[in-house]
């Protein structure tokens, strides 16, 4: 007989030894699993996650999960989860439905349109402070004090949930160190349940930490290009100029091209390599800390050399490639090792790359336009339907990292989408980790009828009524610029 989700337990005792919380919300993830087992595997499962790196390497351990427990289930990737979408899954038949990687913030709607169906959620984000029904399971690490924003992923979430489930799970170990790294969780190394995460992806050989070069394309770019795109580190003379980054190779001795063609990181050797390091740390020597971009670099060593899957930062480009182009099956095939599947992934990362090109040039050319408003210590711009909505969070960071952006500037980018809302993404210039994007959005999300705020403290966005966008400005504007103003004084 079918015996649904029973409700977590409302208490834990352990008489006379200490648990820490860490253990505690092991603990609680291992429960869940138990109660998870007990659905009927006649059900089909209906599986929603987010179409970023993170969400789809949740979505790729929750279906390799469900194929090797014979579980019957229909997934659907979506930009973000709001009402209509939640509205829109309540008509559909299914009984059962996991999120993964969102969900938590949303718990008002889905308790709304759900409540009459068995709903796992698998997350990392804030959830909202609900009651939820017995036929309602959720497993965040925020609810044991923990910060998911930067301890663990939506995807290391769903792997400690299935690991603990099936052992033979822990060979993806790598997946959810893909999906932080996505989500911005690095910073010269990982802290507590991802350092744990980690350690098992590098002791199962899925993942080798090397100390190099911290740039972005050491697999993949042409070495000058390397140079000419960093911004994070930026190098002055070199960042931005394509041909200050050849004149410095030349000038520190290392040769960009021999007779085969233009030459990549991964193809210098040891004593080229300590020259551009040593010359990049020279060229920074003004800036606070010239030498962090020397630290960890992930590699995947099962994967091919100078392939954009070789390097977990490259990996999660990837995905999000897949993710912001309508091709998410494409990264969950990628993440579960389809070689098939990958070269295609591969081929929508060049894609993504011109989308990527058009959206910064749409951004130079509008500049002197009313599309572009630029105040004391903020940057908004509303690209209306010149981009991809699914790359507007993507153009707001680089414009973050933009040679012409002090420090501590928040970015506000704005695009259509097809259904009558528009895509907000905030962002904010140089490494502030004590700002809050997700308080400071929501802030404006809450002046303005119809606005859903979601994301985390390093990256944050919300979906606003196209009828409400120019409200939304406004609003943005007066608290960004208060916002600047306080931060000056202190």
């Amino acid at each position: 007989m079918h015996q649904g989700i029973p409700q977590k337990k409302k208490t834990i005792r352990y008489i006379g030894v200490v648990v820490d919380k860490y253990e505690l919300f092991k603990l609680h993830v291992k429960e869940s699993a138990e109660r998870f087992l007990q659905v009927d595997k006649l059900q089909t499962l209906r599986l929603i996650s987010h179409l970023d790196a993170d969400g789809i390497s949740a979505a790729s351990l929750m279906t390799r999960w469900f194929n090797k427990d014979n579980r019957k289930y229909s997934l659907s990737i979506v930009q973000q989860l709001n009402k209509e979408v939640i509205s829109s899954l309540a008509r559909e038949t299914y009984r059962y439905f996991v999120f993964t990687d969102l969900g938590s913030g949303q718990l008002g709607f889905i308790k709304e349109f759900l409540s009459d169906r068995h709903v796992l959620i698998l997350d990392h984000h804030e959830p909202e402070d609900i009651q939820l029904p017995e036929n309602f399971i959720q497993v965040n690490p925020h609810l044991f004090g923990i910060d998911g924003s930067r301890e663990i992923s939506g995807a290391g979430v769903v792997y400690l949930f299935v690991s603990s489930i099936n052992e033979q799970m822990k060979d993806l170990a790598h997946v959810p160190i893909i999906g932080a790294i996505g989500d911005v969780q690095e910073n010269h190394g990982f802290t507590k349940l991802n350092k744990e995460i980690l350690d098992e992806a590098v002791k199962r050989g899925k993942i080798k930490v090397i100390t190099g070069l911290r740039l972005f394309g050491a697999q993949t770019r042409p070495l000058h290009k390397v140079l000419e795109y960093s911004t994070t580190p930026y190098i002055p003379g070199v960042s931005g100029t394509e041909s200050g980054a050849i004149q410095f190779l030349q000038q520190i001795g290392v040769n960009p091209r021999t007779e085969k063609g233009w030459r990549k990181i991964v193809h210098l050797s040891d004593e080229e390599l300590q020259k551009l390091s040593t010359g990049i740390v020279m060229r920074r020597l003004g800036e606070e800390k010239p030498e962090d971009i020397i630290g960890n670099v992930y590699i995947l060593p099962e994967e091919a050399k100078e392939s954009p899957t070789r390097d977990a930062k490259e990996f999660a480009t990837l995905l999000n490639a897949c993710g912001r182009l309508g091709k998410a099956s494409l990264g969950i095939g990628t993440c579960l090792g389809d070689k098939k599947i990958k070269e295609k992934a591969i081929r929508s990362l060049l894609q993504y790359k011109k989308e990527i090109v058009n959206a910064i040039k749409w951004y130079e050319r509008s500049q002197e336009t009313d599309r572009v408003i630029k105040g004391e210590g903020f940057t908004i711009f509303n690209a209306k339907d010149n981009i991809l909505p699914t790359i507007v969070g993507t153009l707001a960071s680089i414009v973050a990292k933009s040679n012409s952006i002090g420090k501590r500037t928040y970015i506000l980018g704005i695009a259509d989408l097809l259904n009558g809302t528009c895509k907000a993404s905030m962002r904010v210039a140089g490494q502030a980790r004590d700002v809050d994007l997700y308080a400071l959005i929501k802030e404006i999300a809450d002046k303005v009828p119809g606005v859903e705020a979601g994301g985390h403290s390093s990256a944050a966005g919300a979906m606003v009524p196209a009828d409400k966008e120019n409200l939304f400005i406004e609003a943005a504007t007066e608290v960004l610029s208060r916002r600047s103003l306080e931060e000056k004084i202190i």
